[in-house]
């Protein structure tokens, strides 16, 4: 196949361009010996320098080195953008009219003064070493954001905690499942003189910032400001994929030789190998600038879909005319959209159908955008259907004429296959609007976070180990041991879940008449009272409940294998439920009316020990079928969750031993706290023992407790309640 003559001179231009350039930023020299100092020296060896010194316990000269390294790679990125604006300020647009046979030639001289230019102008600011290439191991440790790693600790150790604070959160922000950063921050947050401000990410993204707000202004309403911060997300989002493309220009690239094409070694085939790599690294900007700090994939649409969420901003504050702007613009890039066309003709006939409103067209920016975007896909294409180039197109709105007729068969069946992918993923999604939202402070020293929402795979879960101590596991296993009664909270029925099992269970209020009566030790029953108040406090924080939690009941369970009666076992040890609705597995609906306990907002389990075989925690889908997590149960490990829809869940079989928990949940409505608590504490206050009195050993295991956290945030309409009644005296428990 022909390459069409229409982008030969582009094409050839290009490929001679790259050529020049990938050989003048490795080979690039700088000035004098004597500047050479000023100059910005290898980012990636003052970094190798920085980590040798933090493993030397050189913490000064740790700290030192690894922020210079940061602060070169920033720079370096600078200087060759500076460059390259410079460059292009001072030189001619390329251009062959007029130029007759000879074009060939004048583009080779428009190359060379180009490469003349940049090689002069980035040898003034960066040391010939600065300008090689790093290897692929430092690009990872800096996209991974590691310096931030090492840095944490180095200021840890000398004692700049603010510093250590901004660090740790700034790797946290790329590396949200790394739980021991996680806990260290914890940490940080009860340091003295560490505040709210201190954890900032020193790498945030200007555009994910704005994306951000925008949503919030909209879950808001606040349809002006939403405008207003999703005009400033499209530019910001134009200027970094521009400024993404400009890199691929200008950062050292692989020379042709070690690309070669078929195993052909022509000056041509070489350069059309090494340009069209420089079109597909341009192309990838659109992956890379659409992909979040900490994520592995890109939000598909990017672009169009902030122009969608602008223009309806737009038209909802009352600027249609703006509006209608936008929504050109996006039938840019889905010109045969049926909602948008529709949208079209709504907007037009708001501004009265005058000749002015249809002479409105997209805006200028996004117009240029996707056309360089369309010339660069067909040039790619073409290297795909004849040089047996591999390029991924990272766009959904690709025409069907850019893509040659002999791929096209290959094209659609990807397209669909990316299209069920992402129907599949807009499937109705679990929305949690109990009001709380995971990710507070942990306000009790020793406590640490054993798996948040991304290890548990949902919305609102928490792992926190150490909670309890083994003697305070020991004390409560001895009062449920001689006090609880078997069936308890089910009228009698001593295997109310399977027969395979028998079921034990005690009361705050039954615990407090049994001391009473001398029967069991009273310190072990203010124990279990105080239990419940510090996991409400735990909680309150971590999932920070913008309004006051009460404890609606607390229940000690045991659950025994019965003897002989394991074998050939399928069944669970509680089937699979939710604690404030009836769930249907079968329509995947949970219907929040009576029985089931509609007033729980969360719910809570602390293990008591780990001496026995099955009886994990499982969360499942509504279909009650597909496990999310799983949880181990051990001594002071707590599990607390959001009580609705989103967590259905379920015990597996115990087959050997007693597993012993504490259940406990939690209200945000004070008509349905525990009444059996505050009876309980009654009965103390008349024997002058009030549990409401701490005494200093409790005072000591409370240190460090903090008031909750920030308001809550809810993204989605609450959904209607479908019925409130009197709640019955059933008891339930994890």
């Amino acid at each position: 196949m022909a390459l069409r003559s229409e982008h030969f001179t582009v094409y050839v231009a290009l490929c001679f361009l790259l050529v020049a350039l990938s050989t003048l930023t490795v080979r690039a020299s700088g000035g004098s010996g004597s500047k050479v100092l000023s100059l910005l020296q290898p980012y990636d060896f003052l970094y190798y320098s920085g980590v040798r010194a933090y493993y030397g316990e050189e913490w000064t000269k740790a700290a030192e080195l690894l922020e210079k390294s940061i602060q070169t790679k920033e720079a370096l990125l600078r200087a060759r953008r500076q460059c390259h604006d410079d460059c292009v300020a001072s030189g001619t647009e390329v251009s062959t009219k007029d130029k007759g046979s000879m074009w060939d030639l004048w583009a080779l001289d428009w190359i060379q003064q180009k490469a003349e230019c940049l090689r002069f102008c980035i040898g003034r600011s960066v040391v010939p070493t600065g300008q090689l290439p790093v290897s692929s191991d430092i690009e990872y440790e800096f996209n991974t954001r590691n310096p931030y790693n090492f840095l944490q600790v180095t200021y840890y150790k000398l004692e700049k905690l603010k510093k250590a604070a901004s660090a740790a959160h700034t790797y946290f922000v790329a590396n949200p499942s790394h739980l021991e950063m996680r806990n260290n921050i914890e940490k940080y947050r009860r340091m003295e003189g560490v505040t709210e401000d201190d954890f900032h990410d020193r790498e945030a993204e200007k555009h994910w910032v704005l994306y951000d707000a925008a949503l919030q202004h909209e879950a808001s309403s606040d349809w002006l400001q939403a405008a207003e911060k999703w005009r400033a997300c499209v530019n910001e989002t134009l200027w970094r994929t521009d400024e993404c493309r400009v890199q691929c220009e200008v950062s050292p690239q692989p020379l042709p030789e070690d690309r070669g094409v078929d195993g052909v070694d022509g000056a041509f085939e070489k350069a059309a190998a090494l340009s069209l790599s420089f079109l597909s690294c341009r192309q990838s900007c659109v992956t890379q600038v659409a992909t979040r700090p900490g994520r592995i994939s890109a939000q598909e649409d990017f672009l169009p879909t902030q122009l969608e969420h602008l223009h309806i901003a737009q038209f909802k504050s009352g600027d249609v005319s703006a509006a209608l702007q936008t929504l050109r613009s996006f039938l840019l890039f889905y010109p045969s959209d049926k909602d948008s066309l529709d949208n079209l003709q709504l907007y037009y006939e708001t501004l009265g159908g005058d000749a002015k409103s249809h002479g409105i067209q997209p805006a200028q920016e996004i117009a240029r955008y996707i056309n360089q975007s369309l010339q660069e896909k067909s040039l790619l294409y073409f290297g795909v259907e004849n040089l047996n180039l591999t390029f991924t197109d990272p766009d959904l709105w690709t025409p069907e004429d850019v893509v040659p007729e002999s791929l096209r068969e290959n094209w659609r069946s990807e397209k669909q296959t990316i299209n069920e992918k992402i129907k599949e993923g807009d499937q109705p999604e679990e929305v949690d609007d109990s009001g709380f939202y995971a990710g507070g402070l942990v306000p009790q020293v020793g406590v640490t976070i054993a798996m948040d929402d991304d290890a548990l795979n949902g919305t609102n879960r928490v792992v926190l180990d150490g909670v309890m101590t083994e003697k305070e596991c020991d004390k409560i296993l001895q009062l449920a041991t001689v006090a609880a009664s078997l069936g308890d909270g089910y009228r009698g029925r001593r295997s109310p879940h399977t027969p395979h099992e028998t079921f034990e269970g005690l009361t705050v209020l039954r615990a407090v008449k049994l001391s009473q009566e001398g029967l069991v030790d009273q310190s072990d029953t203010r124990l279990l009272h105080e239990l419940g108040e510090r996991v409400r406090t735990l909680l309150h924080s971590y999932f920070r409940s913008p309004s006051g939690l009460f404890i609606s009941f607390t229940h000690l369970v045991c659950r025994s294998a019965a003897t002989g009666e394991q074998e050939g076992r399928m069944d669970l040890s509680h089937p699979v439920h939710v604690d404030n609705c009836l769930l249907e597995p079968e329509t995947k609906q949970c219907w929040r009316e009576p029985p089931a306990f509609i007033h729980r907002d969360l719910s809570a389990i602390l293990y008591l020990n780990d001496n026995f075989d099955g009886g994990e925690l499982f969360f499942t889908k509504r279909d009650a079928k597909t496990v999310t997590a799983r949880v181990k149960p051990s001594c002071g490990r707590l599990v607390g969750f959001s009580s609705g829809p989103v967590n259905p869940h379920g015990v597996t079989a115990v087959t050997r031993g007693r597993r012993c928990a504490l259940a406990l949940w939690f209200t945000k409505e004070k008509l349905y706290r525990d009444m059996e608590r505050e009876e309980a504490e009654a009965l103390w206050a008349a024997d002058g023992q009030s549990a409401l009195k701490k005494d200093e050993e409790e005072e000591e295991e409370k240190e460090g407790s903090a008031t909750a956290g920030r308001n809550a945030r809810s993204h989605a309409p609450k959904e209607r309640s479908r019925g409130r009644n009197t709640v019955t005296g059933r008891k339930d428990e994890l």
